[in-house]
Formats: C-alpha cells, sequence, structure tokens
C-alpha cells in the first residue's frame, strides 16, 4: 500500500479505513447476489429481494459517510504533495464520493430491490418464452436509469452515463466510431469464411459426456491456467458469471451431456475474469490501485483466455490426450483434426453465449443498437422482442422462433445493466491488441502451451494490466501495452488468421 508524506499520513489512512468498510459491505452484496443465482430456494425470492435493499442501503451509507468528504477534502489541499499512487487513490475516491452522495439512499434501496425481483421475473420469462409479462420489469429499469442519469447531472446523455458505469471515458460516439469500423471488416470476412464452413459442414460428433466428468475436465485446466482455488470456486447457475475479488472468486458455468464444450469454454471465460481479479494487489482491494480498469478490459482477459489461447492448435496438443482420458468412449472415432474443427466451428446461432468467434460480435452489435434506441425513444420496450428479432434476421441471418432463444436469451438487463453489452466487444478489440504484443515480446509462447505452461502470458498480463489497477483510464492503459491506440484492426487479423487456415 502507498504512503504518502508524513504530516498527512493520518488522514489518508483514515481514509483507506472507511474505503475498506465500505468494500467489505459491496462484497457480501455480491456475494448475495451470486448466491441468488446459485443456491437461493424458489420460494425465497422477495426475502432475498428485501436483503438485497438493506445491503445496497449499507453500503450506501458507508459509500456517503461525511467523513469520507472531509477526508478528501483534506487530502485534496494537498493533492501536488502526494505521490503518484496516492493521488490515483484519491482521485478516484473522490469521483466515487461524488457520485454516491448524489444518489438518495431510498433510490439505491429502490433500485436493489427491483433488481431482484427482475431476475427472478426473467428466469421465469425465459423458462416460459414469453417477453410480455417480463416487460415491465425492463421499463422500470430504463426509468431508473434515466433517473440515476439525471442525478448525476448526464440527463442529456443517460445511455453514455450507463456506458461510463461499466468503461470509464466510452462514450456512445467513441463506441460507434470502433463498431463501424469493426462491422466494415467483420461481415464481408463473415460471409468468406460462412461460405468456406458451409463446404465442410458437419454435425458435432460430441454426444453423451457425464458432466461430473466434465466437471473435473474444466477444475483441472482452469487451475493449470493459473486459477487458485484455495480463493475460489466454481459452481452452476442458468447464465455463467463471476464475482467476487481476488480474496474471494465466485465463478459459475452450465453443463449439457451433448455439449462438453460449452460448460469447458464457459468456465475458462470465468477463470480469466478470475484470475485478473486474483491478479489485483489484494492490499489495495478496497482502492482504485486494487480495482479493474474498467469491463471492457476485464471481458479482454476472460476472451483472450477463452479464445486466442484455449481455442488454439498448441493448447489442445497438450489437453487433448488428458481429455481422452475422461472421455474415451466419448471420442472413439473422432479424430484430431475432427476434435479441433469442433472447437472452432463456425455455425451461425441465435445464442450469444453459445456463438462462434467469427459471429460473436455480431451479436454485441445487435445489442448496442438496440439500447441506443431504447434510451433515445425511438423503441418502446413493449417492441424489443419483433425489433430483435428484426435485426437479429438482418445482421445474423437467421430469426427466433421464440422469446427465450431471443431478448429474452442474456440475463444482463434484469439487473439494469445498460451499457454492458459493448464491453464484450471492446473486450475482444483489447483482447486481439493485447494479443499481438505479448507475442512480439514472446514469439515462442505457444510453445508453452503445447508442454502445459501457461505462467509466462499470465505473468505478462500481471505485470502489465492485472497490477496496474486502475492507475490509467482502459484507452490510455491498451495505448501504454500495445503501443497503439484501440483499433479493430488487430482483432480481424486474428480472425483472418485463425479461421482462414482452418478452412483453407
Amino acid at each position: 500500500m502507498p504512503q504518502p508524506s508524513t504530516y498527512m499520513n493520518d488522514a489518508y489512512l483514515r481514509l483507506i479505513d472507511r474505503l475498506k468498510h465500505r468494500h467489505l459491505i459491496g462484497s457480501v452484496q455480491g456475494l448475495l447476489g451470486w448466491d441468488e443465482q446459485v443456491n437461493l430456494p424458489p420460494d425465497s425470492a422477495d426475502f432475498r429481494a428485501e436483503q438485497m435493499a438493506t445491503i445496497a442501503g449499507l453500503e450506501h451509507a458507508a459509500a456517503s459517510d461525511p467523513q469520507i468528504g472531509t477526508l478528501l477534502a483534506e487530502l485534496g489541499g494537498a493533492f501536488a504533495d502526494l505521490d503518484q499512487d496516492c493521488q490515483v487513490v484519491v482521485r478516484e475516491a473522490r469521483q466515487d464520493f461524488d457520485r454516491v452522495t448524489k444518489l438518495p439512499a431510498e433510490f439505491v434501496e429502490e433500485k436493489a430491490r427491483h433488481s431482484s425481483a427482475a431476475y427472478h421475473a426473467w428466469t421465469k420469462a425465459r423458462t416460459d418464452r414469453e417477453f410480455a409479462p417480463y416487460a415491465p420489469f425492463i421499463e422500470k429499469h430504463l426509468e431508473l436509469a434515466k433517473r440515476e442519469a439525471e442525478y448525476q447531472g448526464w440527463g442529456d446523455r443517460p445511455y453514455d452515463y450507463a456506458i461510463d458505469l461499466h468503461d470509464p471515458g466510452f462514450s456512445a460516439e467513441v463506441i460507434d466510431q470502433l463498431f463501424a469500423e469493426l462491422k466494415t471488416g467483420l461481415i464481408p470476412l463473415v460471409k468468406k469464411i460462412e461460405a468456406a464452413a458451409a463446404a465442410n459442414k458437419t454435425v458435432s460428433p460430441l454426444h453423451g459426456f457425464p458432466v461430473d466428468a466434465q466437471r473435473s475436465f474444466l477444475e483441472e485446466v482452469t487451475a493449470k491456467l493459473g486459477f487458485d482455488y484455495g480463493r475460489g470456486r466454481i459452481d452452476v447457475s442458468p447464465h455463467p458469471f463471476c464475482e467476487g475479488s481476488g480474496a474471494d472468486v465466485r465463478m459459475t458455468t452450465r453443463f449439457q451431456e451433448d455439449d462438453p464444450l460449452d460448460s469447458l469454454f464457459s468456465a475458462i471465460h470465468e477463470a480469466g475474469h478470475g484470475l485478473y481479479e486474483q491478479g489485483l494487489p489484494l492490499a489495495d482491494h478496497a482502492t482504485a490501485l486494487g480495482q479493474h480498469a474498467g469491463m471492457a478490459m476485464h471481458e479482454s482477459q476472460s476472451r483472450m483466455w477463452e479464445n486466442q489461447v484455449s481455442r488454439s492448435r498448441a493448447f489442445w496438443r497438450h489437453f487433448e490426450s488428458r481429455f481422452r482420458e475422461f472421455f474415451g468412449a466419448q471420442l472413439d472415432g473422432v479424430s484430431s483434426d475432427q476434435l479441433y474443427r469442433e472447437i472452432n466451428a463456425v455455425r451461425p446461432t441465435l445464442i450469444r453465449v453459445d456463438s462462434d468467434e467469427v459471429h460473436y460480435n455480431l451479436h454485441i452489435i445487435l445489442r448496442f443498437e438496440l439500447e441506443k434506441k431504447l434510451f433515445s425513444g425511438e423503441l418502446a420496450v413493449k417492441d424489443l422482442p419483433e425489433a430483435w428479432n428484426d435485426s437479429c434476421e438482418e445482421i445474423l441471418g437467421c430469426r427466433p422462433t421464440h422469446d427465450g432463444e431471443g431478448v429474452l436469451q442474456d440475463v444482463h438487463w434484469s439487473g439494469g445493466a445498460f451499457g454492458y453489452f459493448p464491453s464484450y466487444c471492446l473486450g475482444n478489440m483489447i483482447a486481439a491488441q493485447n494479443w499481438d504484443a505479448v507475442r512480439r515480446e514472446m514469439p515462442d509462447l505457444e510453445s508453452d502451451f503445447e508442454r502445459g505452461k501457461f505462467s509466462r502470458l499470465l505473468n505478462w498480463l500481471r505485470l502489465n494490466i492485472h497490477q496496474q489497477g486502475k492507475s490509467r483510464p482502459a484507452l490510455e492503459r491498451v495505448e501504454i501495452v500495445t503501443k497503439a491506440p484501440l483499433s479493430p484492426r488487430s482483432l480481424l487479423a486474428y480472425l483472418e488468421e485463425r479461421y482462414g487456415s482452418l478452412y483453407n
């Protein structure tokens, strides 16, 4: 932990104590949210909503403690005398304090209570494949999001505020520019790969993989990548996610006997998030020095481990033999080439989390365009299913047959997480640029993977990203690490290289 000059030491340490208090309460709220999706009995939802509202109120009270404002004012008066790390802590704490004190406690509790209720409404609506009963929950979330933007002084740009909450420094305009460039290069590339894939069209040869064995294999793989199960665990939820900090990381996946790759790559994706959290400085978790640099950076970690690393030939040259030890009968007659092609199969799908790398970013562009229209008022919530289906047909070339495989497939809106979806695509861009950078430094890196060694890559990420915390905004960090501004060019080149060689 950084130390300020002697005469400011007491004020700084008292600030850290209060930030730790807030962080601990927030971690309890996160744990309750994890439990809600993993363990909560079905008839306990109303009680959990009240618990979530109460904890949210306690966190808000801790975060808006007037003593924090007093200490920040004292430290701000001598800001120039603080060292660089202390300045980061004070600057980010000031921004957080200013934001939280603009929100009434009753609003914070209302939002937490509604998020809990909306999650359970979403799970029922998705099971029933019917959007209409769920629509009022989205309408309420949209109203809450716009009201929050008003409180913060972003009333004329509520969607930019939603984006900034997840990815500081980004805006709809910045994302529009990046996505437009990506779309220009991606759509013809998708069509070219689709045409080549169609000529080699195959049905998945993977069936009947026991769930217990899937769990054992994915835990072995993620541990070898570097995930510390002494400070984390993996469970099952309807929609895979990762919650917590490096002191206690909770991941989830889901299992299907006829799709073992879904649970595996979901687990690797969430382990990427967990590795980032476990790589942040543990002693500084309550301050900006020990916190991530935004969700796009977070997604860049999970997407790199999931795709650039774990879908590579080098990775499977190491893990294939172990995979066959677990599933010898199921893989009998499946050649190494068939298995690798299935791992990187290109098949258009309606479901984002099942999407291959080639189509994945189109799913995100679809959601980003719809969110913009929701916030501008161009699209009413009740019309979302039809708009979703039309966009899906236009962008992906296929149309949902029911709401469960369309507008209800993602959990994010049930928590009011507008502005989050772009992070996935931005994360893919950052991952590709980071991948280029690390391979320039370590051209033989993939030979490590063939031997089951992943520490050089993890250490590089620790040094260049994880241990840097929130010391610089994500866009600046990308430019520092990769020596270039964020762009989709590396992502397009990576997709061309991998799938061009796979499909000739």
